[in-house]
């Protein structure tokens, strides 16, 4: 039975790890071990902050429209209910732009929910 050389592959393996690792500081960049569980560890926080980076921006969005609410006399909280019983279907994302470039177009929404309140 001939004689197996694996030299390849682990090259390529190790070459695929290192340079994933470049730019890291020190020995991580360098050495394989070391290169590998940063590696490792860094996919981990990839996949776990692109979970957070919704919740993160759902929070901003949530804190610039309240902003925008109670400089027009409402709390964050019936202003959505307003919305909803209103059928405004606007989500956060596109309320929080409005909040900061269109402050009138953003107090005419608020206008709407009051009127909204008023009349249920």
């Amino acid at each position: 039975m001939p004689r197996v050389k694996r030299g390849t592959m682990t090259h390529k393996r190790h070459h695929k790890v290192l340079k994933a690792a470049s730019g890291y500081w020190g020995g991580k960049s360098r050495l394989f071990k070391t290169a590998k569980e940063a590696v490792m560890k860094s996919g981990n926080y990839a996949y776990r902050d692109r979970r957070n980076k919704k919740r993160d921006f759902r929070r901003l969005w949530i804190t610039r429209i309240s902003a925008g609410c109670r400089a027009c006399g409402m709390p964050y909280g019936r202003f959505i209910e307003a919305l909803k019983k209103a059928g405004v279907d606007l989500d956060r994302k596109v309320l929080a732009d409005m909040a900061i470039a269109d402050a009138q177009g953003f107090a005419a929404l608020v206008e709407q929910a009051k009127n909204q309140l008023a009349t249920a």
